[in-house]
């Protein structure tokens, strides 16, 4: 099996160095195309405006300036074009990627890339931030990581379906065990802007969500990791709300209307 690995936290990052340890224990064919520099929340961009460049940083592995989406597209048509991945692994994220995270993740729109290109694609983040003693528990994708991708390589998938795994801020022995969810929604209050001055007394502002817990549904990402569970959440590529299109398809109708206009003039 061919696995190509991405991140958005960039080239440099540990979690792309702990998704390759997962990827080399399910195979030996294992390359990396990851950005140059930190793309969090770039979400799916693509480069168009200027032109992309890449380099090599060790055996199998390259470093692209520009987008995880970008990086995904240069390893299946460029560096892999001649025998292309059967699988794409992008992670594991330096943070969760829950609920309404997965509309700006550079980590599942790498995913949301290869998926698109026609080959299985896993994301997968690690929660940090909640550890009392301010561990990382990096230990925990190692442990659980090949063994998620081996099961979810032996079901069938939808067509245009992405997986999106998310692993709790605990040890591994800590995990409660796996569990297939849906995506949650954040509380939105929680989303602030932060403001601060620079050495010229100039404005400048960070966006950001506080850091609480919450009680999130039962069934959702946001409540698996929550409960100290492994979230696996399949996640679809087309955005069409179905019985909202079909709601719609008896109200719009221009040419009722237009005949019903001709009628009165």
């Amino acid at each position: 099996m061919r696995i190509l690995v991405t991140n958005d936290d960039g080239a440099g990052a540990h979690g792309l160095s702990v998704m390759h340890q997962i990827a080399r224990a399910l195979s030996d064919d294992v390359w990396i195309v990851a950005p140059e520099m930190n793309q969090s929340g770039a979400s799916h961009a693509l480069t168009l405006q200027v032109p992309l460049r890449y380099r090599e940083i060790g055996e199998r592995a390259f470093a692209v300036r520009g987008t995880p989406a970008d990086c995904v597209i240069m390893g299946v048509k460029h560096v892999l074009k001649d025998n292309p991945p059967d699988l794409v692994l992008s992670g594991v994220n330096h943070g969760a990627n829950l609920a309404e995270d997965v509309t700006y993740s550079g980590t599942i729109a790498g995913a949301m890339e290869g998926t698109m290109l026609g080959f299985r694609s896993i994301a997968m983040s690690l929660t940090i931030g909640f550890d009392p003693d301010g561990n990382q528990h990096w230990k925990t994708p190692i442990e659980y990581g090949p063994r998620i991708v081996e099961q979810l390589l032996a079901t069938e998938w939808p067509a245009m379906t992405l997986m999106n795994v998310n692993f709790p801020d605990l040890a591994p022995e800590a995990v409660g065990g796996i569990a297939a969810t849906r995506q949650g929604r954040r509380d939105q209050g929680g989303l602030h802007i932060q403001e601060r001055s620079d050495t010229w007394g100039d404005p400048y502002f960070w966006v950001g969500f506080e850091r609480r817990r919450s009680d999130p549904p039962a069934g959702t990402d946001l409540r698996a990791i929550a409960d100290g569970l492994i979230s696996v959440t399949p996640l679809h590529l087309n955005l069409t709300h179905d019985a909202a299109q079909q709601q719609l398809g008896s109200v719009l109708s221009l040419g009722e209307r237009k005949a019903r206009l001709k009628d009165a003039g």
